[in-house]
């Protein structure tokens, strides 16, 4: 299947330096799809009008700034018209972007969304459970941690929401990046545009439990996939929490669109599937390479049987001589639960290897603590013989 009956040219071109008003008032009128944001000649982003209202931005704000916020450098991602469907929801994954530009040949056809592709798909998503693609190893807060500690941890695992526990650790809310954005711009409008640092400490030491939303759409391991998108499309989501069971209060997993997508990608080679989420950034490592290094790892423990690996790039601001200080994070879906490493590092090649060398020790000790449990299994049953 490909996307040429999913891809629309219902767009409309603007140059970079169009002002975010203009850009609202062209959503209004026109309706398109999304916007597609020129600069020399070139695209550098394409912009939905969702993205564009949860931006929060100043009318005079260029647009180019919203599309280039979006991504961690680099060009968008280009997909061909009659590119196959699984081969666009990799690059999706990998540029970390919800719609792309299409072409044929060099001209500039379409756009294609993330979302437009769950819908031409959905009725085919009925042989895959929740369980076999949800994140099994869920990063939470309580309810009484603070917005602060929110936004450190989803700076630090790259993520966009967080399942809120009580003192039980049971699920009673989730909070996302949206939820401290909307606040945010809602406490500024209301304090005005003086100097806010004392508001914005105060923000910081709110607890989760004022902005989290609740109750928490949730759904089980052994549904669909195909019901979990519809949940979250009749919802207006994009992920979903886990539980054991409909009325279960404890968090097996996250469920999102893009771990769909990342579904959807998979292809049945027999070498590993290894996908990487913003490879733009990867100037100084190539594809080949990094897959290589993984392989190594993973054959250390050929009992995990992995499924397929994941490796996400993140750019900070922060550079030393020139280089950017970047997070990487690999994580392995195996058939023995997931395993991860994450490292900080200047540049791609450096953090891949100081979160390749993390993820190497997880491995050795995942698979210690397996040889522990044969050990132990053994040991009884000879025990049990006497």
């Amino acid at each position: 299947m490909d996307i040429s009956d999913i891809a629309v040219k219902e767009f409309v071109e603007v140059d970079a330096g169009t002002r975010v008003a203009k850009v609202r008032s062209v959503f209004e009128r026109e309706n398109p799809k999304g916007i597609v944001v020129m600069e020399d000649g070139d695209c550098i982003g394409v912009l939905r009008e969702k993205q564009l209202i949860q931006s929060h931005v100043e009318d005079d704000t260029k647009v180019s700034a919203i599309v280039r916020s979006s991504r961690s450098g680099g060009s968008p991602p280009k997909v061909r018209r009659h590119a196959d469907v699984r081969e666009v929801c990799r690059v999706l994954v990998e540029g970390d972007v919800k719609i792309a530009p299409v072409y044929e040949g060099d001209n500039l056809w379409g756009i294609v969304a993330a979302d437009d592709i769950l819908r031409a798909v959905h009725e085919n998503l009925e042989a895959i459970t929740v369980g076999d693609i949800a994140t099994t190893s869920v990063v939470t807060v309580t309810e009484d941690d603070h917005v602060g500690k929110v936004i450190n941890r989803l700076r630090e695992h790259g993520i966009s929401r967080l399942p809120v526990l009580n003192e039980d650790g049971e699920l009673t809310g989730i909070i996302t990046t949206n939820d401290i954005v909307e606040f945010a711009v809602r406490d500024e409008e209301r304090q005005g545009s003086n100097d806010r640092r004392g508001e914005i400490d105060r923000m910081l030491d709110i607890p989760v439990y004022d902005l989290m939303s609740s109750p928490v759409h949730t759904i089980t391991p052994g549904e669909t996939v195909e019901d979990a998108v519809s949940v979250m499309f009749d919802n207006g989501i994009s992920g979903l929490v886990v539980t054991a069971t409909p009325d279960a209060a404890d968090v097996a997993g996250v469920v999102t669109k893009t771990d769909v997508l990342r579904a959807l990608s998979l292809t049945e080679e027999e070498s590993m599937n290894v996908q990487i989420t913003n490879i733009n950034l990867l100037n100084d490592l190539s594809r080949e390479s990094l897959t290589e290094d993984v392989t190594q790892v993973v054959d250390k423990f050929q009992e995990m049987n992995v499924l397929h690996a994941h490796v996400r790039f993140t750019q900070h601001k922060e550079k030393l001589r020139g280089t950017p200080l970047i997070r990487c994070q690999i994580r392995l879906r195996t058939t023995q639960g997931q395993v991860a490493g994450s490292g900080e590092g200047y540049g791609a090649d450096h953090s891949f290897h100081v979160a390749l060398d993390r993820l190497e020790r997880n491995v050795l000790e995942l698979k210690g603590v397996k040889a522990d449990e044969e050990y132990r299994g053994q040991l009884m049953r000879k025990l049990n013989e006497l």
